[in-house]
């Protein structure tokens, strides 16, 4: 999806693009789009057939069609792989709760943070999402949800690849899709999941987007951090709660931490007073995950009964702490497994990569 493609876009952009149209085909285009769900210049009849040709060919309206997806046994998560324009592949996750449906988004290919239980993160990073490709995916999800009956309500970007580290194109494609002129979802409807990427907190405090911020927080100590999140060496947890605590008086609200618990890494009582202690005072919530461990095979989820005393120990320290609801795991729906087992499919018609380039089926042992 090259950039500048109509996906790419914000109203007014689009507006100047076509300056030389009456403005109301901009306000027909972008209803098409973003409330009509359209998929093609030739399905917004409301333009003249000269029009489209010309939409065609001057603002690409390039789409993503599934190449892979599978849909859990309980029909109630459903990930998709994408081919890029360049061959490149991504993956997106629509969960659909009692209460609400969500679009888990990917903003990256591959990922560089590295994170041993994350197959995206054994992958290797390969490059930045245009702002189009990370919309397509959730205009996908809002589809396939439609066709079903059901509204597209939340969008999490918890998929492939580290939000902060494509700040721009991530923070547009908000902007894209909260414009109340088109999709119109709420601001407080986005979460953006960061791995502790302190200067990406700092810069989302000052947006004056009321989203959600979600911090992949895993471990209450530096040492115990750094094997979870290679991040931390650069941004340790004294410096992230620092920045959580600018954002906090900044924007006047919480602040989510998320901890995966791994069975017999960080999932005891004294690994949760520690977290009490480390988070006592601050405006936040925890989400606490069953782990799904793909890239080091060493690392398996914590059994239910530790999960259940680990969040006794949070809630009884006054820390709002929910244990998260498992979805799609039948399907392998963590991240970047789905690539990776498509990667492994193809990767005997594939050449092998030069030493020193990447290859999704080299990494497919690891995942």
């Amino acid at each position: 999806m090259a950039s500048g493609s109509l996906l790419d876009l914000p109203y007014d952009g689009l507006l100047e693009r076509l300056a030389d149209l009456p403005a109301y085909r901009t306000e027909q285009i972008w209803h098409a789009v973003y409330r009509d769900l359209t998929n093609s210049y030739e399905s917004i009849t409301t333009l003249p057939r000269p029009l489209r040709a010309r939409l065609t060919s001057d603002v690409p309206f390039p789409t993503l069609d599934p190449i892979a997806e599978t849909r859990s046994r309980d029909q109630r998560t459903t990930k998709s792989l994408f081919r890029l324009q360049d061959g490149e592949t991504i993956e997106s996750v629509t969960m659909e709760y009692a209460d609400r449906c969500t679009a888990c988004v990917s903003s990256q290919v591959g990922c560089s943070i590295g994170c041993p239980f994350c197959a995206t993160g054994q992958s290797g990073f390969v490059r930045d999402l245009a702002i189009g490709e990370i919309v397509a995916q959730v205009l996908h999800a809002a589809r396939s949800l439609r066709e079903a009956g059901k509204t597209l309500s939340h969008v999490v970007y918890m998929g492939m690849g580290e939000p902060f580290l494509n700040y721009h194109a991530t923070i547009d494609s908000i902007r894209i899709l909260n414009d109340p002129r088109g999709f119109s979802l709420g601001a407080r409807s986005f979460t953006l999941s960061t791995a502790g990427i302190v200067p990406g907190i700092d810069r989302l405090a000052h947006e004056g987007l009321q989203v959600n911020l979600a911090i992949s927080l895993h471990a209450p100590s530096d040492r115990a951090r750094e094997r979870l999140v290679p991040v931390n060496r650069r941004y340790p947890i004294a410096s992230l709660l620092a920045a959580c605590k600018r954002y906090i008086e900044a924007t006047h609200r919480r602040v989510t931490f998320e901890i995966a618990l791994i069975d017999g890494v960080n999932d005891d009582v004294e690994e949760a007073r520690a977290i009490a202690r480390l988070l006592r005072g601050l405006l936040c919530h925890v989400n606490l995950i069953r782990c799904n461990a793909t890239g080091d095979l060493s690392l398996r989820p914590t059994p239910d009964r530790r999960v259940q005393a680990f969040a006794e120990v949070l809630s009884d320290a006054k820390i709002p702490v929910t244990i998260r609801q498992s979805m799609g795991t039948d399907i392998q729906a963590g991240c970047g497994q789905l690539r990776a087992r498509e990667a492994t499919r193809e990767g005997a018609s594939r050449p092998a990569a030069a030493p020193g380039t990447f290859s999704p089926s080299a990494n497919h042992d690891r995942t």
